[in-house]
């Protein structure tokens, strides 16, 4: 099934629409301003995984080769890229949590760990 994207002439937002039937007229609406005059883009492909083949990507090393454990800022980059794999939108959630970590230090921690 198609999915088209268009930007919108008047806000300039992307607004992507799932077409079902092509034989049908359709007339694309900007999602956020509610204006007709918009351009159909070229988008890229979108290729829908399942949830085992998303889960094998994170557990694989290769894709966290670039993350500092010790780097707040990396370590949300890799925090945002397993919300967007795992089709949960938490990025405001983890720069909440960067901004409290930042504002106690670098040596400081809330997470409280006990060894057995």
């Amino acid at each position: 099934m198609p999915i088209y994207e268009y930007r919108c002439q008047e806000c300039h937002r992307v607004s992507s629409f799932l077409l079902l039937n092509l034989n049908e007229p359709f007339t694309p609406v900007c999602s956020k301003c509610g204006g007709h005059s918009l351009e159909r883009l070229l988008s890229r492909v979108h290729v829908r995984l399942s949830e085992d083949t998303r889960l094998e990507r994170l557990a694989d090393p290769n894709a966290w080769a670039g993350m500092d454990e010790n780097d707040p800022k990396s370590v949300a980059r890799m925090l945002k890229r397993m919300g967007q794999e795992m089709g949960e939108d938490f990025p405001g959630e983890v720069d909440q949590l960067m901004e409290e970590t930042m504002d106690r230090g670098a040596g400081e921690s809330s997470i409280d760990t006990a060894e057995d």
